[in-house]
């Protein structure tokens, strides 16, 4: 099977760099499957799973908070505000975020206020969702 190179980069550190069979993302218009000799692209990713696929078979599961996609002839390049890869996020954590994104919501107050809630909402179920994929392929 044919590879491509792929950088995972966020604000704080790389989290993947190397070879790749295939790269899976949700993209602002869906999701994507990016294949060696892919029609190149940029496009926004969503917050969620990312799946890379290794050319000996293994996948790795991250988690991205949203960035951009870049799809180059021989290169795949995500940057994201935020990338963990699945093992390394805290279900704990994850799970009192949303508790308290949820309070919020009930007691907004400001509209400044709901859009942070909703904000810390939608992350802290894509949080969940990637831990949830990354559990069902072990």
């Amino acid at each position: 099977m044919a590879t491509l190179q792929c950088r995972v980069v966020s604000a704080r550190e790389e989290i993947y760099a190397g070879e790749i069979s295939m790269l899976i993302a949700t993209g602002s218009e869906g999701e994507l499957g990016i294949l060696a000799g892919h029609t190149p692209l940029i496009t926004l990713l969503k917050p969620g799973s990312m799946r890379i696929q290794t050319p000996d078979g293994n996948e790795e599961v991250v988690y991205v908070s949203g960035g951009v996609l870049e799809v180059q002839p021989k290169l795949v390049t995500v940057l994201a505000d935020t990338a963990v890869r699945a093992h390394d996020l805290d279900e704990a954590k994850i799970v009192e975020a949303r508790k308290k994104a949820e309070q919020m919501l009930v007691n907004q107050s400001q509209t400044l206020q709901t859009n942070a809630a909703l904000a810390s909402l939608a992350e802290s179920v894509a949080q969940l969702e990637t831990l949830k994929k990354y559990r069902n392929r072990a």
